[in-house]
């Protein structure tokens, strides 16, 4: 029997830093992108899809696009838990779906980031999903119908 995954989830957890907020001690909106790198980071530690393994491969894996909802403020010293959600995809490209809660357990950001894979040496954007990936796809049971 297979099992069909057509998403894979982490949670991490981050404590907001003094230098990660204003003047009120809010962290500043351009730090959640930081804080969804952190998530996409220990995604790819956890589930052997890292930035290294890529490059590894050949590939780069640039972000293209990037999204983000502000629901509440996190402030210095909060503890928060990043979730990372990865969205399967029949096209060449990663997405990754994000929702930030605070210890309370209350969404304070939402948001997603879409990666393509380019070829390392060219920078030529690929099409075609790269074999290490397809690979990745298959041992986690992520299937394309």
């Amino acid at each position: 029997m297979t099992q069909k995954n057509e998403s894979l989830t982490i949670e991490h957890t981050i404590r907001v830093r003094f230098n990660e907020t204003d003047a009120l001690g809010i962290v500043w909106h351009g730090n959640y992108l930081k804080y969804f790198e952190d998530g996409r980071e220990a995604f790819g530690r956890h589930f052997g899809i890292s930035y290294l393994e890529a490059k590894k491969n050949g590939y780069a894996t640039p972000i293209v696009k990037t999204t983000t909802d502000h629901k509440l403020p996190l402030k210095y010293g909060d503890v928060a838990t990043v979730e990372t959600t990865f969205v399967n995809s029949r096209a060449a490209k990663m997405t990754f779906q994000y929702k930030i809660k605070n210890e309370a357990g209350d969404v304070v950001c939402t948001g997603e980031t879409i990666q393509v894979f380019t070829d390392l040496k060219t920078e030529t954007m690929l099409f075609v999903i790269p074999e290490f990936f397809e690979n990745w796809k298959k041992q986690h049971g992520i299937l394309n119908e």
